[in-house]
């Protein structure tokens, strides 16, 4: 958005208010018109705050018509968030309150933020927490996910992606093959798995869902009614969960 955009604005709402009504005169001259754009001008000079308050007034409207659009996506696409079978589940199968994280084992902020994510599990025994993988960061984060989701068939899910985020530096598939033989997986039949069609579906399903609910990046929290993008905090998790459980 252009900086001198409010300003525009009110000088075609001081334009507007200016001109007769339609049918009663001519429309204003040149002269006319060049004189207003000087009062305008000439008042905004003296008075640079409004164009400030212009800019936070347009700005407040547009984040509560996203957050609206947001709220209407996430009623919109509840199930598809929560009770998708292709996405893995951890703590309390039947939690009252769920939490959906959409992340990239490539991402330092999702990576930042995973010993909260974990405490947060432990320690609430009600909660029920969805992991969408959302590979955004290149090539070696579709192969991490791909085989994240594929350790599924030999029960190991919570133990790779542990491994996978805890893991420094960049990632390649020697280094994704490494932490899964760390953690006892079967590579060999890992390597199979990764390029199932249930595995490559649940990657598009959660890209497609990320486009509809407007995420662009990771890490991105749906817990109860919120979107909340971006990392947070262990206590502001604990809130929006409490406040859910209120809800």
């Amino acid at each position: 958005m252009s900086r001198f955009r409010p300003a525009t604005l009110l000088l075609s709402a001081a334009l507007a208010a200016a001109a007769p009504a339609v049918g009663a005169q001519p429309a204003m001259d040149d002269a006319q018109r060049q004189a207003i754009e000087g009062v305008v001008r000439d008042y905004l000079m003296k008075n640079p705050q409004i164009i400030l308050e212009a800019v936070g007034a347009l700005q407040a409207r547009e984040k509560a018509a996203e957050a609206e659009r947001a709220k209407e996506s996430l009623a919109a696409n509840r199930d598809a968030l929560i009770n998708d079978p292709a996405a893995p589940v951890a703590g309390n199968p039947r939690g009252d309150v769920t939490v959906v994280e959409f992340f990239d084992y490539q991402c330092g902020y999702c990576k930042a933020v995973q010993a909260d994510v974990e405490q947060l599990i432990k320690g609430d025994g009600k909660l029920r927490f969805v992991f969408k993988e959302f590979p955004i960061l290149g090539p070696a984060s579709v192969v991490a996910s791909k085989a994240a989701l594929a350790s599924r068939a030999q029960g190991k899910y919570l133990e790779f992606h542990n491994a996978l985020m805890s893991q420094r530096g960049q990632l390649d598939e020697g280094v994704i093959m490494r932490l899964a033989k760390s953690v006892g997986l079967d590579t060999d039949r890992l390597k199979k798995d990764m390029e199932s069609a249930e595995v490559t579906g649940a990657i598009a399903k959660n890209q497609q869902l990320a486009e509809e609910l407007g995420i662009r990046g990771t890490p991105a929290f749906v817990i109860g009614d919120e979107l909340v993008p971006g990392a947070i905090k262990l206590d502001d998790m604990k809130s929006l969960v409490a406040t859910a459980r209120k809800g």
